[in-house]
């Protein structure tokens, strides 16, 4: 099988230079050698997340290749040692496939963790947003957002500093724990961003004190914040991507009704990444999976999951978003003071947040 997956590398890199009939051929092949192996094991990827549920079912259709799915709750860091609890064995808990923060790409690529594959798409994705060498590259993007339970919130918060009042008691939460879940820490990282005033070097560290103060006052509620604990009101505030608060949205479809809000200041962008492990048992599986995904059809699986693709300025440019798909994201306006933080300031926040949360904030967040 690794022979094999070797030429199909080869040969889609020789796309460059033959033209679309090396494609056709290289990607029949790859579809061929996908479908011997008959099975893609994917981890951390929960069906309301970016619309992750219709992209796998849109795979499992089109190729007729099983999809075994390894915990939907994971966090980024979850995943890496998955990786690393499985090397060598073949089984069922072995994941081919990883979707990170990014932050978690280049550190699991300097462990010799990744195996590089370039997408038949490369081309179109954004320098900034991939390993030159293929290792990794980003899939999508969003920003930090509120989602907030309005049976139980009368005044919607609109900024970071509203949380600290003493009428969101006992309400607010994380969407996962800041030791290892990206989408806590750039929570985090946001709320500090905002109490920076914007100052990216200081943004882990009043994170931190921020949280800290949240949880003094009896504000923070150390609980995973999911649709489901929205609904019930265990977490009447989520902190979360607003692609995911978007989705939890349309779930609950009004019962109870949610508010999701884009904050005025702190806004974080997030892009994730997605990689093929070293060690995947199903190879050739996990590439095509990476084609379907960087494909107009899975980018736009994304889309419908209110997750921006990170090829979303070329499908754009090209007319390939359906105007229906566009007038139901947020308004541009909301994502005008976006920061998307570089490699190096997300490693030194993460850095900080994730080891220091227990010592300064002292909240274990329960899954």
């Amino acid at each position: 099988m690794k022979t094999n997956g070797m030429r199909l590398t080869v040969s889609v890199l020789a796309l460059v230079a033959s033209g679309s009939m090396a494609l056709a051929d290289s990607m029949d092949d790859l579809v061929a050698a996908a479908k011997k192996e008959g099975t893609l094991t994917t981890i951390a990827l929960p069906h309301d997340w970016c619309g992750y549920g219709d992209v796998i079912a849109g795979f499992k259709a089109k190729y007729g290749i099983e999809v075994n799915e390894l915990n939907p709750d994971a966090g980024s860091a979850d995943e890496i040692e998955a990786i690393k609890a499985n090397k060598g064995n073949t089984g069922p808990q072995a994941p081919d496939v990883i979707d990170v923060g990014l932050s978690f790409g280049p550190a699991a690529k300097a462990e010799g963790l990744l195996q590089p594959y370039k997408v038949s798409t490369w081309d179109t994705i954004p320098d900034s947003a991939k390993d030159a060498e293929g290792y990794w590259y980003g899939d999508y993007y969003g920003v930090m957002a509120f989602m907030v339970n309005k049976d139980l919130v009368k005044t919607v918060p609109n900024d970071w500093a509203d949380l600290l009042s003493d009428e969101y008691a006992n309400t607010v939460a994380l969407a996962g724990a800041p030791q290892t879940a990206n989408q806590a820490i750039q929570g985090v990282f946001a709320a500090g961003l905002s109490a920076a005033k914007g100052d990216v070097a200081k943004a882990g560290e009043e994170g931190l004190k921020f949280f800290a103060e949240l949880n003094k006052k009896g504000n923070f509620v150390p609980v995973t914040g999911k649709s489901a604990s929205l609904a019930q009101g265990t977490t009447p505030i989520i902190i979360a991507w607003d692609y995911n608060a978007l989705s939890w949205r349309d779930v609950l479809a009004g019962n109870p009704p949610a508010e999701v809000v884009i904050p005025k200041t702190g806004v974080v962008a997030g892009v994730y990444v997605q990689a093929i492990s070293a060690y995947a048992p199903h190879p050739n599986a996990a590439k095509l999976w990476m084609e379907y995904l960087y494909s107009d059809e899975g980018q736009l699986g994304w889309l419908k999951g209110y997750c921006h693709p990170i090829r979303f300025n070329d499908l754009a440019k090209n007319g390939k978003i359906p105007q229906d798909l566009l007038d139901k994201l947020p308004p541009a306006a909301a994502y005008e003071k976006a920061l998307f933080p570089t490699l190096e300031q997300q490693a030194a926040a993460k850095e900080v947040i994730a080891k220091q949360w227990n010592d300064v904030v002292g909240a274990e967040v329960a899954k």
